[in-house]
């Protein structure tokens, strides 16, 4: 069994990646129904949540019916840090998880993120501070290194595991990287192998079909695999792996009324977590990956991502199943 402090996830858990603009409690509502073993907020800025940013403060928001969950906080400064981890803890997660992971030059360049990755004492130190602060276990998301000379990851892991960190997830590329090129889980196996190394490690990284979730499984012998862009617009991805781990089957594709049904709930929750007009505004995002691969969309779609009211999304909605209802997805 894997286990993060007292949280017991199973065997071989599969965790929903923290994402943008894309990991919050709609989204998370279908990655928990279709079968995500631990689950984390979009990344919380820790500047925002002292100053008590309403974007920020939103984001703390979690259900009982997600759990188990983890708030995931990043920033440059330490004290920054200690505090917003003090106001993650008391949101009631079942953990809390620190970003030394995120590439985008707004958050890496200013020394948070996967920034930190330049200054592995800083990395340390803070997150001492943090494991010090918490009565809750506390995480990291982290990458392989800032570039192919500062790939540290084996050493790092050993660092944080001896400030007190649970568990760790590592995404297989460096910060120079961003998301190209391929995702090397080798190092990632490294710090799996590493006899000192004691606490989880969940690998991520370019896991994109059930079949591939299967070959890292068994090659990099991680503790779990962390999915990110591989459940956007496909919620049911979890379903998918954890059906192909059990019967080499992963099933058919939802068709075109399982589709609509995610859609639907989707919508639905992000009009009760947000509102009636941001909920709708929102939800235009997600619309064209729930729909890739479908022929002739871009009208349909193209309504979708102009209508504003609940009631003509639905109707658009019952439109797209009655007329692509035969459409078989690859």
């Amino acid at each position: 069994m894997v286990r993060i402090g007292d949280i017991d996830l199973g065997e071989f858990p599969l965790l929903l990646a923290p994402m943008e603009d894309v990991s919050d409690p709609p989204f998370r509502v279908l990655c928990k129904e279709y079968g995500a073993d631990m689950m984390y907020t979009e990344f919380i800025s820790s500047e925002g949540l002292i100053r008590d940013a309403a974007k920020s403060v939103a984001k703390l928001d979690i259900f009982d019916y997600e759990r188990p969950i983890g708030i995931q906080i990043f920033g440059s400064e330490i004290e920054s840090m200690r505090e917003a981890a003090r106001i993650s803890e008391a949101a009631g997660p079942d953990l809390v998880d620190i970003n030394y992971g995120c590439p985008v030059k707004k958050v890496a360049c200013r020394g948070a993120g996967a920034g930190i990755l330049q200054d592995i004492p800083k990395m340390v130190s803070m997150t001492k501070e943090i494991v010090d602060t918490c009565s809750l276990p506390v995480t990291v998301k982290t990458r392989l290194g800032w570039d192919d000379s500062t790939k540290y990851i084996v050493e790092v892991a050993e660092r944080l595991q001896d400030v007190g960190i649970k568990a760790i997830s590592i995404h297989g590329r460096t910060r120079a990287q961003m998301y190209k090129g391929e995702a090397d889980w080798s190092l990632i196996a490294a710090v799996k192998n590493n006899p000192r190394v004691t606490i989880p490690v969940f690998g991520n990284g370019d896991i994109d079909s059930p079949e591939k979730a299967l070959e890292y499984k068994n090659r990099y012998g991680v503790d779990g695999i962390m999915i990110g862009r591989g459940a956007i617009g496909a919620p049911w991805f979890f379903r998918q792996v954890k059906n192909y781990f059990a019967t080499g089957d992963a099933g058919s594709p939802p068709d075109m009324a399982e589709r609509i049904k995610a859609v639907r709930t989707h919508l639905r929750h992000s009009i009760e977590w947000k509102g009636e007009r941001l909920g709708i505004v929102e939800m235009r995002r997600h619309y064209a990956n729930y729909f890739r691969g479908l022929p002739h969309f871009k009208e349909h779609r193209l309504a979708l991502v102009t209508l504003d009211n609940p009631e003509a999304l639905e109707a658009k909605l019952s439109e797209i199943a009655e007329r692509f209802g035969e459409h078989v997805f690859a």
